[in-house]
C-alpha cells in the first residue's frame, strides 16, 4: 500500500511516499481503507519539531483525521462492521500510523459510523475540528455538557474567527444546539462563508469596533467564547463577556503571553479555559464523539462552500503541498484523496 511517512522532523520535505505492507488488525482493532485524509494545523505542526516526544524506528505517518470504509475486523470486533462507512479521530495520537495511507489500523472506537447521506469530505473534516469546538461549548459552569437540539437554548455563542475550521464547527454546533451565534471575521469573504455556515450575526472586526457591535447585539454580554487569538483578543472577551461566562481557547502561539485584567475577570466571575483535544478526558471525548455523529446524522454538519468551509483537495503523493497549504492558512478545510491518487 502507499503510505506518507516521515522519519526525521522538519519542513514538509521530510515526507516521503513509501510502499508498506497492508497491516492486519489485531484484537479490537479494525482496518480501514482510507478514502479521505483531513490536514489540521496540529499535523504539520507535530511534523516539524518533537512536540509530543521522539519518533519511532518506523517513523510516522501523519495526519489524525480521515474517513473511509472498513475492509477487515480483529478478535472482538462484530464482523458486520466490514463494508461500514466510518470517520476517524486521533488516528495519529501516540500512534505511529495516521490517515495519509491507503489502509489504517485503529482501534475500533476511533472509527465512527458515517451515514450514507454524508460524504467522505465531510467525514475526514471532522475530528480534531469538531471534537476541539464540542469541547468549548461544553465547558461553562452549570453545563451542558452535552450537545443536543435545544442544549444551548438562550445562550449567546460568540466564535472567534468564524471562517476557520474549528469556528466554522463551532458555528454549525452551536446552531444546531440551539444558542444564538455570533462571529468575528477579518473581512467580506470570510463574513459570507461565516453566515453560510450559520452565524446569527457576524461582525468584521477590521470595518467597525466590535465590542460595541457585540453589545448592541447582546446588551447583557456573551455567555461562552470560542477564542482562536486569546493574546489579541483578550480586551474583546472581557469587554463583551456576560456574567459567569467562559471564555474555551484551542490555539496560540508558543510564546504568546495572555494578560486577563483582574479585577474585570473576578467581578465578571469569568474563566479562561484552555482547550487541547489530546489531553481532553475520555468521558469528554466520548460524549463529544457522540453528539457530533448525533449532529451529522440530522444533517447538522456540511461542509464545502455553501456550508462556510471550502475544500482543497490534493492527492496522496502531494501531501507536502497539502501540509504547506494548512500551514500558509488556507481558508476551508485542506483534505488529501487518498482512494483517487495515483
Amino acid at each position: 500500500m502507499k503510505s506518507i511517512v516521515y522519519t526525521q522532523h522538519g519542513g514538509s520535505d521530510v515526507l516521503t511516499l513509501v510502499e508498506r505492507p497492508i497491516p492486519e488488525p489485531g484484537p479490537g482493532e479494525v482496518r480501514v481503507r482510507v478514502h479521505v485524509s483531513g490536514v489540521n494545523p496540529t499535523d504539520w505542526k507535530t511534523r516539524t519539531a518533537p512536540v509530543f516526544g521522539p519518533l519511532g524506528e518506523q517513523g510516522q505517518v501523519p495526519n489524525q483525521d480521515g474517513a473511509g470504509v472498513i475492509d477487515a475486523v480483529g478478535e472482538g470486533v462484530p464482523a458486520d462492521r466490514i463494508g461500514e462507512r466510518v470517520w476517524l479521530w486521533e488516528a495519529a495520537w501516540r500512534r505511529a500510523d495516521g490517515t495519509a495511507q491507503q489502509y489504517l489500523v485503529i482501534p475500533q472506537r476511533q472509527a465512527v459510523a458515517l451515514p450514507e447521506h454524508a460524504s467522505f469530505e465531510l467525514g475526514a473534516s471532522l475530528g480534531v475540528p469538531a471534537l476541539t469546538a464540542h469541547r468549548c461549548l461544553t465547558v461553562a459552569d452549570g453545563g451542558p455538557t452535552r450537545l443536543t437540539p435545544g442544549s444551548l437554548a438562550g445562550r449567546t455563542v460568540l466564535v472567534a474567527g468564524g471562517a476557520g475550521a474549528v469556528g466554522n464547527a463551532a458555528i454549525q454546533l452551536a446552531r444546531w444546539a440551539g444558542a444564538t451565534v455570533i462571529t468575528t471575521v477579518s473581512g467580506p469573504y470570510k463574513a459570507e462563508l461565516a453566515k453560510a455556515a450559520g452565524a446569527h450575526h457576524v461582525v468584521n472586526y477590521r470595518t467597525r469596533d466590535a465590542a460595541s457591535a457585540i453589545r448592541e447585539i447582546a446588551p447583557a454580554g456573551v455567555d461562552i467564547i470560542v477564542e482562536v487569538a486569546p493574546a489579541a483578543n483578550a480586551e474583546l472577551d472581557h469587554a463583551v463577556a456576560a456574567q459567569n461566562a467562559v471564555i474555551a481557547y484551542y490555539a496560540g502561539n508558543p510564546d504568546d503571553e495572555l494578560r486577563i485584567p483582574v479585577r474585570a475577570a473576578m467581578t465578571g466571575n469569568l474563566r479562561w479555559q484552555g482547550v487541547l483535544l489530546y489531553f481532553v478526558s475520555d468521558e469528554a471525548k466520548k460524549n463529544a464523539v457522540a453528539d457530533v455523529s448525533a449532529a451529522v446524522a440530522d444533517g447538522a454538519f456540511r461542509v464545502g462552500e455553501r456550508a462556510g468551509l471550502p475544500l482543497h483537495r490534493f492527492p496522496l503523493e502531494r501531501t507536502a503541498d497539502a501540509h504547506d497549504a494548512v500551514r500558509d492558512n488556507a481558508v476551508g478545510k485542506v483534505l488529501i484523496e487518498v482512494e483517487h491518487s495515483a
